[in-house]
């Protein structure tokens, strides 16, 4: 039996050397997929192989088609990387490997959900109540909190969708933005609710409220706002969101994935007034807050319908009954059995601090501004968005010259973003997430773009 505590430490300098070499290797890969096949692949050995001897050929085999995602210079959807304290946390999720389902396979792994609850339900400003769930996602997410909106908003007409299903069930009304996220319409696929009545947005692809009045009805009805659109960052209005919401006696559902933790900060605090009128958020704590993958959060106002929608009972299942001192966290998701994720949220809080999350939050804003004042002055940018949070949009004066552009910047390996549609046209879009971008990190991203730009001629 080989020793496991050499294992680990050779597995520990494999990938530290990794995460060493973020600041010099090419933020995406230049590798033929069948090369990574043939490097990984071929038959499954007859024999055990040796857990040195697999580690070490799977990190030779995999290192050229790695994606340098937690480089500061990845710009890249809105993906952040993963802070050191983060980083070692989930390493010790991984060794720990507690069945973070129930209390009676974790305790700590229990209880640590519910301090990082009081944490996150504080620093955003959420009603103190509010409880929570781990998830993958903001996709998951999204379904957890739409299901405790379905079972809350039946339940308010006197049927129990838990039991009875929704065959026969009084119509949902469902309503989202124009420019809503995907994972939204996935989520109410999932649960039977078909999709969202959709009502317009700005220019910037904020809902608009008075489309949003004129689409409201008297039954049960669950409202999708959004805290950061993916592309322009922009927040719908929330406080006049909230008000129809109230009004009509509706759900209000908050897509917060990146946006919601504009919360932390004095400085874009403004942007998500309303936010705690809602009754159900989710978000990505791997995105802004900077831990590894997979990390979602969703929040409820409504404790009662969250675990209503979620409770599962089996006869040989140890459970509690509700209460504050055990929490059982199957209770709050889809999920049965599942890795422990809330040890490397907490350590992430834990290593940043009110101030450290402020400032990362704020710095990643500032670097964004900064990028998209400089890259308005080359010839041909148009800036699509305004610049409020973490998020830059901006093409070229066709979409022929805004792709190849784009190609060529990607090609060059220095810095890597992505591209997107927005009204129609051809756009690249630029998001500051992470824990390590700064000036230089900003600045070589321009230089990218100036660089390349006089290669392709205008069109």
């Amino acid at each position: 039996m080989s020793d496991p505590r050499e294992l680990l430490r050779r597995t520990a300098d494999l990938a530290a050397a990794y995460v060493e070499s973020l600041g010099e290797r090419p933020v995406f890969p230049h590798v033929d997929p069948d090369d990574l096949r043939e490097a990984l692949g071929g038959p499954l050995p007859e024999e055990p192989v040796p857990p040195e001897e697999v580690v070490e050929e799977l990190a030779a085999a995999a290192e050229p088609g790695l994606v340098a995602m937690g480089s500061g210079r990845y710009f890249g959807f809105v993906i952040g990387g993963a802070l050191p304290a983060a980083l070692a946390a989930d390493w010790l999720a991984t060794a720990w490997d507690q069945n973070a389902g129930l209390y009676a396979g974790g305790p700590s792994a229990s209880v640590v959900e519910q301090v990082t609850r009081e944490w996150l339900v504080e620093l955003l400003g959420l009603p103190a109540e509010s409880s929570i769930g781990f998830v993958t996602g903001t996709q998951m997410a999204h379904v957890t909190g739409l299901a405790a909106a379905r079972w809350h908003v039946l339940d308010a007409v006197g049927w129990d969708v838990g039991a009875q299903g929704l065959n026969g069930a009084p119509p949902v009304l469902v309503i989202a933005g124009e420019k809503r996220h995907a994972t939204v319409d996935r989520a109410l696929r999932l649960l039977g609710l078909g999709l969202p009545t959709v009502v317009a947005a700005d220019s910037q692809g904020r809902l608009v409220p008075d489309a949003l009045r004129e689409a409201l009805g008297d039954g049960p009805t669950i409202i999708c706002a959004q805290a950061g659109e993916v592309n322009t960052g922009a927040f719908d209005p929330l406080p006049e969101i909230a008000d129809l919401a109230e009004q009509a006696g509706a759900w209000l559902h908050v897509d917060g994935a990146f946006g919601i933790w504009a919360a932390v900060s004095p400085r874009f605090r403004d942007l998500v007034a309303g936010l705690e009128r809602a009754d159900s958020w989710t978000t990505d704590a791997h995105k802004w807050l900077n831990v590894p993958y997979d990390s979602g959060i969703v929040l409820c106002k409504h404790p009662e319908s969250h675990r209503a929608a979620m409770t599962v009972a089996a006869s040989y299942l140890i459970q509690d009954e509700g209460g504050q001192r055990v929490r059982d966290q199957v209770d709050w998701v889809p999920e049965f059995s599942r890795r422990a994720r809330g040890f490397a949220v907490y350590a992430a809080l834990r290593s940043l601090g009110r101030s450290g999350l402020q400032e990362l939050v704020e710095r990643c804003c500032d670097g964004a501004a900064r990028f998209a004042e400089a890259i308005t002055e080359l010839e041909g940018v148009e800036l699509l968005n305004d610049v409020v949070l973490n998020q830059v949009l901006f093409r070229f004066e066709s979409d022929e010259r805004t792709d190849e552009v784009l190609r060529l910047v990607q090609e060059n390996g220095r810095v890597w973003m992505s591209g997107t549609t927005w009204d129609g046209s051809k756009a690249i879009r630029l998001s500051v997430s992470n824990w390590q971008t700064g000036d230089a990190e900003i600045d070589l991203a321009v230089e990218a773009f100036a660089q390349v730009a006089g290669q392709v001629p205008a069109r």
